[in-house]
């Protein structure tokens, strides 16, 4: 079983391409270095990463650990999500950000600002830590709420980490729980067709985080 839970976040990350852009991600395996891969070994590879602010109100959700909320303490969740949380360990996807599982805190905890881990994940791509593969994607999970200009603004940063190297990621994807921005990182694109916008509703969250659980579940038992 993989440290502090990350094949839960790495299966979310897959289920929410699979759904939302389409099925060539659906035969991607869930390894390491990177987190997932085609089954080939070369042709596709995506990284997976969190990001969050450091201040002290995220350290105070952080503490908030899922063993000590009781449900009427938090308005407007349904009773069963409560439960699958309680349950499964895991809240991410059922709620906006307000309650971390008990086996995310670690995961979460080790969190970086986003310009540091991109900054970081660059700098490991271009070496070759990551290997070669045809396609290198970077796939962050963000506890704090994410502009589209934000958006803009990571994407042109990584195009000008990347510029002068040979190995590089052609692809970004932001997900700030409600939202997935996809950018294209690749070379010959206006600014302005680089990004597309995913929203998430509640019922899709709620889909991608049970079928996660699901094969996170199956994963801890082979």
């Amino acid at each position: 079983m993989r440290k502090w839970g990350t094949c839960f976040f790495e299966l979310y990350a897959q289920i929410t391409l699979e759904r939302l852009i389409g099925p060539e991600y659906e035969l991607l395996v869930n390894l390491d270095k990177p987190d997932l891969q085609s089954p080939d070994h070369k042709t596709m590879g995506i990284e997976v990463t969190r990001a969050m602010k450091e201040s002290k109100d995220v350290a105070k959700s952080l503490l908030k650990e899922m063993s000590g909320i009781k449900p009427r303490d938090e308005i407007g969740f349904k009773q069963e999500d409560i439960d699958r949380m309680m349950n499964t360990g895991y809240s991410y996807g059922l709620v906006e950000g307000k309650i971390i599982g008990t086996k995310e805190y670690d995961y979460w905890a080790m969190a970086l600002p986003l310009r540091r881990v991109i900054d970081s994940k660059v700098a490991k791509c271009i070496s070759g830590f990551y290997g070669n593969f045809k396609s290198m994607g970077l796939y962050v999970f963000s506890k704090d709420p994410i502009t589209y200009s934000q958006a803009q603004h990571t994407c042109s940063h990584i195009r000008s980490l990347q510029k002068y190297h040979d190995k590089g990621y052609d692809r970004l994807f932001l997900s700030e729980i409600s939202n997935l921005y996809v950018c294209n990182l690749e070379d010959g694109l206006a600014a302005s067709s680089r990004i597309v916008d995913y929203p998430i509703s509640l019922d899709m969250r709620r889909e991608f985080y049970l079928e996660a659980t699901r094969r996170n579940l199956e994963t801890e038992q082979s």
